[in-house]
Formats: C-alpha cells, structure tokens, sequence
C-alpha cells in the first residue's frame, strides 16, 4: 500500500489535483494496481481542532504508525507501506521509518525536503522583505492554470509546533536518518527554493543514511510542488517505480537459499585499501513519544477510528476494469 503525506500548509488533496486528468498520484496508483492512501497529517483537516498547536515531528509519527497497524488489521496492505512524502511529510515519513522496529515500512520518496537550507537570501519575498509563501512554488508556467483555483481548498494555516521545528530540522535530519533502515530516494525539482541540492548539500543529506540504499534525483521542469504540476505523473511514475524496486530488494532478499554444497574454496586476498567512510556516530535516543490518551480518541485501540473519522483519508483502490 502506498501512503501519501502533505507537506506544511496544505491538506492530503494535495496527492489528488484533478487540474490534470490522469497526473495525481491516486490516479496513477490505481492504474499501476497499487492502493493509494492519502490523508491530512496530525494538526490538519478535522483534526486541527483537536490538536490547534499541531503535534512535534515524532508524534505525528507515533499517531500515524498506531493508525496504520489498526488499519492493517482490517484491511489487506500487502507487503506493507511505501511513504511518498512532500516537504514537511518527508520529516513524518523519516520518523515513522525510524521508529519501524515490525518492519511495516518498505521505503520512502521524498520530494521538496533536503538537510541544507537555502541561503536566507535566496528566498523569494515580498518587496518588503517579507518570504512570499506563493513565489516559491516556482514559476506559474510549471503549473496547470486550473491548479491555482482548485488548490485553494486545499490550503491550511501551518500549525504552531510544524513552526517552532523548522530551524531545528538540520539536526533532527541527522538523528531520524541515523536510525532509518529502508531505501529512500529524494527528488528535487528544477526550481525548489527551500533547500540547497548542489554537490556537498547532496553529501551531507546521503551521510546519515550510510547503511541503507539513497537515491537523489533532480525533477527538470518542476517547482516545488511537484505534485501540482506539470511533472506531477513523470514524477509519481518514478516513485512508483522505486517502490517496485523496493519490492524487488525485499523478494530476492527473502528467497530460500539453495541446498547445501561442497566448501566454499577460500576467499581471494584483499586487494588495496582504498580507504572506508568513516563510522557514523550512535544516534541519539530517539524512543518515541507516547500516542495521546485514550481521552483524546486517539489512543491505539481507537486510531482507525481517527483515522477514518478526524483524519478525512481520500483511499484509491486499484483499477480491476
């Protein structure tokens, strides 16, 4: 199952503009035969009103795995989720593959998030100074025209805690991807402001995530919101197609092996040593923030329930005409 996480400011329609026929990630799961959830994270949708502040990185993180294996009891996941994540979902997604000690998460896409922010003056802004929170989806013509009148439902106010984390990201990055033990691949578009993606930034965000497969691609013709734009189905194609490389990793990574031989004939002698990365510090402790009391509806027991009702999921199923 493909689960799909917004980033800040925006709700889980996001994965489903209809501006396009045929580009949003629902449509094209679908026809591919992947099931696709899409739903508002924690301190968005309905659930703004339980949680006004939004909830830290690491929670959100707690509430959603809960959901998930609640969900999983009922409903047929296959080998488990695949995390397409934009922007901020990217830091979500990172926490719940860092806290995935029953091995549910099969890998994570992750576009418009990187560990190097862009330089302060790079930001577009008004003529005042002020960030212009729409300039930096990037140039219009990337877009559908319908894109803007349909997102306009789709905006939401960035709750206080997503806030007070942003300048704490470089540092969270390190410790969440220290701990991730699943193939994860990084697109940048063409024209992302957030976030620098030139040579050293792409080695500091690999880094971490020494132990695991890192793949980081550029989206040509793209701004920030790939998903709403003109690149959103070449995009959700590649993603789609690293999930089938995840599958595949896993598939042959579990076959039997054969029936026992003669001895191995002995190993060739080492050749040069061209040197080894160096080891990468323990992580932090990273134990994970207890789920909300049961008094708040969101305990374990009764997260599909918030799942179905608060969290407002736009579920695909996939395409058996």
């Amino acid at each position: 199952m493909v689960l799909a996480l917004h980033g800040s400011g925006i709700r889980a329609g996001y994965f489903e503009s209809h501006a396009e026929p045929g580009h949003s990630l629902l449509d094209v799961g679908a026809k591919l035969g992947f099931t696709v959830l899409a739903l508002d994270r924690p301190g968005y949708g309905e659930s703004a009103s339980l949680l006004p502040e939004g909830a830290p990185t690491q929670e959100q993180a707690v509430l959603l795995r809960a959901a998930l294996k609640d969900f999983a009891r009922t409903r047929e996941t296959g080998q488990g989720f695949f995390v397409v994540a934009h922007s901020s979902g990217g830091k979500t997604a990172l926490a719940m593959a860092a806290q995935d000690l029953d091995d549910r998460i099969i890998g994570l896409d992750i576009s418009g998030l990187g560990s190097t922010p862009a330089a302060d003056a790079t930001l577009p802004r008004h003529s005042v100074g002020r960030i212009d929170g729409y300039r930096h989806w990037g140039d219009p013509a990337l877009y559908p025209a319908e894109t803007f009148r349909r997102c306009r439902s789709l905006l939401a106010s960035i709750p206080v805690q997503e806030i007070q984390e942003l300048p704490l990201w470089p540092e969270m990055y390190a410790c969440l991807a220290a701990s991730v033990t699943v193939p994860v691949r990084f697109t940048f578009a063409e024209q992302e402001p957030w976030w620098q993606f030139g040579a050293q930034a792409v080695a500091d965000l690999t880094a971490p995530l020494a132990s695991v497969r890192v793949q980081v691609d550029h989206q040509p013709d793209a701004g920030h919101n790939i998903s709403l734009g003109w690149a959103a189905r070449t995009y959700h194609l590649r993603a789609l197609a690293f999930l089938e490389e995840c599958l595949l990793a896993r598939r042959t990574a579990q076959t039997p092996g054969s029936a026992p031989g003669p001895d191995p004939a002995p190993a060739p002698a080492p050749g040069p040593d061209y040197g080894q990365p160096p080891d990468l510090a323990p992580a932090p402790d990273l134990t994970p923030i207890e789920p909300l009391p049961s008094d708040d509806s969101m305990s374990a027991s009764a997260s599909w329930q918030f799942l179905k009702r608060v969290m407002f999921p736009l579920a695909s199923a996939p395409d058996t005409t």
